[in-house]
């Protein structure tokens, strides 16, 4: 006797808890961008192993929304013959309940993990719809998950002042001021990198994210109150600042919001804190004010000692970057032709080991997209044995990768080949690269929004009638979550003004289905000049592949700029480097008149 396929035994609990839907998102109770094996629900559900997404399951119909990064990915994992595949912003959840639902029907939904956004949204569909929006106690798919993982017991480390570059107390005064000013008597935070940005503390919950799960609840007279499971966390805490912060256990999240909200105003971010939290203290008396976390904008613009760090860690990934590039040129076309070529998995332990040379290293920032001809096409591909393709002379290699380093956090793409690439290829990495140029010499006033600058990436590719369906750039934190909002470059506005001391990537990028992709991405912060507009500095330090480029289609504001960033990593990576792979930056770092 088999057992029940994910989506049967879901439908089999719906009919049991007299349901006809349930909401299945990619959000654990952070709502965050990465989740722990224990909270991949969608993944369990569906088949697909992306990181941004949601799945809607009704008794006799099931759809999944995915953005454009991965369109291609998601008909590669999940069976087509269950799941219709929308777009998640231009087709999305709330649109498909107002116009598919059925007068009646009664769609289940757990409000740990919507944040207050989607729960409004969608309930006001299902309510348009004549059917029913039924918020449940215990999670569907956990009570059909017959081997879901535990949850995760990461330990938990201080992040030290010399690194943090400001104290608890300090953070404690600003949020609490914060707050006092948004008329607000205390704020329930629920997302990882915040409390760790707050309390000065590291952990190892999920993969790539360097951040305990927990939540805080923080009052404007400065008390808090850290929600964590102290299993995580060592015997001594002498190392951590947590003085006058008490401690208790997550499960007692929503009782602990009921007993502080009787008469007074709670602060939660509606887009990242889950809706239960909100209704809790609604049903207790209490007032929600929905805005954006206090500790979200605090944290997005870097202090000195932040920014100090990112600038080393970018030299030892600097150093890591070209070390593969060099290896990867003397062996790839070799290994090619004896039969024997490197793979994207193979290339992908290279990297890694690269960076293990660097003291301060401690794991990826996120799982190396290491791609290869027609794979680089999905944006956000992850090699696996299945689908490990060679790196050949025909077609480009991409790689986008990262790390955390105990100094920050970084994230670059390059885009290579091992032999000449076709004239296609060619006009549209020129495209890609023009588009890159334009950004990261770009003078702008202040006040600027990231939506404002967005066009300037893509104008290269316009004039060619192509586009990329991502966004050119996303905020990265210290040490924390190397996709970090609010701040960010895409065509969908964005009101963050871009500040000094911000730190974000730019990366337009193109991508022929089935065929190749290319992206070229640096992380920069904003700096201010002595005029008072403001530009972009560069933190990665790792050459660009010319050799893929129309040298000819370049102006020559453009070549006096990648003459004068080559120089720039050229002198950063002075001393780090010798033999094989100093050769390749001499040569990589040339002058474009010499080439």
């Amino acid at each position: 006797m088999t057992s029940k396929s994910p989506v049967a035994a879901l439908r089999a609990k719906l009919a049991e808890e007299g349901l006809d839907g349930y909401v299945v998102p990619r959000f654990d109770e952070h709502q965050g961008e990465y989740c722990a094996a224990h909270d991949n629900r969608l993944a369990h559900v569906t088949g697909f192993t992306g990181s941004a997404g949601v799945a809607i399951v009704m008794r006799d119909r099931a759809a999944i929304f995915v953005d454009g990064r991965y369109q291609v990915q998601v008909r590669a994992e999940i069976d087509e013959g269950i799941f219709a595949i929308q777009h998640f912003y231009d087709a999305p959840l709330k649109d498909w309940l107002r116009t598919n639902l059925r007068p009646g029907e009664r769609v289940g939904f757990n409000a740990m993990l919507l944040p207050s956004t989607w729960d409004a949204d969608c309930g006001a569909s299902v309510k348009a719809a004549g059917a029913h929006w039924v918020s449940v106690t215990d999670d569907l798919v956990d009570a059909i998950w017959v081997d879901q993982p535990e949850r995760p017991l990461g330990k938990i480390t201080a992040f030290p002042l010399a690194r943090s570059g400001e104290t608890v107390a300090e953070k404690k005064r600003r949020i609490a001021a914060a707050l006092a000013d948004e008329g607000a008597d205390f704020l329930v935070e629920t997302q990882p990198d915040n409390i760790a940005w707050f309390l000065n503390v590291r952990g190892s919950d999920v993969a790539f994210n360097p951040m305990p799960q927990s939540f805080l609840i923080l009052d404007r007279s400065g008390t808090a109150e850290w929600l964590v499971d102290h299993r995580k966390l060592p015997n001594d805490l002498s190392d951590f600042e947590l003085q006058g912060v008490a401690m208790a256990e997550p499960k007692s999240l929503l009782e602990r919001v009921r007993n502080a909200a009787p008469e007074r105003t709670l602060l939660l971010d509606p887009a990242f804190a889950p809706s239960a939290v909100a209704h809790a203290a609604r049903i207790a008396g209490g007032r929600v004010r929905l805005n954006r976390s206090p500790v979200t904008l605090a944290k997005m613009v870097k202090n000195p000692a932040e920014l100090a760090g990112f600038r080393d860690c970018h030299k030892f990934d600097g150093a890591a970057w070209i070390r593969f590039f060099a290896w990867l040129e003397k062996h790839g076309a070799t290994r090619a032709a004896s039969g024997r070529p490197i793979t994207e998995l193979e290339a992908e332990e290279r990297i890694l080991a690269f960076r293990q040379m660097a003291g301060d290293f401690v794991e990826p920032s996120f799982r190396t997209i290491s791609a290869s001809a027609g794979n680089a096409a999905m944006c956000h591909y992850a090699a696996s044995t299945a689908s490990n393709a060679p790196i050949t002379e025909k077609g480009v290699y991409l790689l986008d990768s990262g790390g955390q380093y105990l100094s920050g956090t970084t994230d670059a793409t390059r885009t290579t080949a091992l032999a000449p690439v076709s004239d296609e290829i060619r006009q549209r990495y020129t495209a890609v690269l023009k588009g890159f140029i334009s950004m990261m010499a770009l003078k702008f006033p202040a006040g600027t929004c990231g939506h404002h600058l967005d066009a300037f990436a893509r104008r290269p590719l316009w004039d060619l009638g192509l586009d990329y369906d991502h966004g050119t750039g996303h905020g990265v934190g210290h040490f924390l979550s190397v996709h970090e909002l609010p701040q960010r470059f895409d065509r969908r506005i964005n009101e963050i003004v871009l500040t000094p001391g911000m730190v974000t990537t730019i990366e337009p990028g193109y991508y022929k289905a089935g065929e190749y992709g290319i992206r070229i991405e640096n992380q920069v912060e904003v700096v201010s000049e002595p005029d008072g507009f403001l530009r972009f500095r560069t933190l990665t330090l790792i050459p660009i592949d010319l050799r893929l480029a129309d040298l000819g289609a370049l102006t020559g504001a453009e070549c006096r700029w990648l003459d004068a960033y080559h120089a720039e990593v050229a002198a950063a990576m002075g001393g780090l480097l010798d033999g094989e792979a100093a050769a390749w930056l001499a040569a990589r770092t040339a002058s474009i008149l010499d080439l």
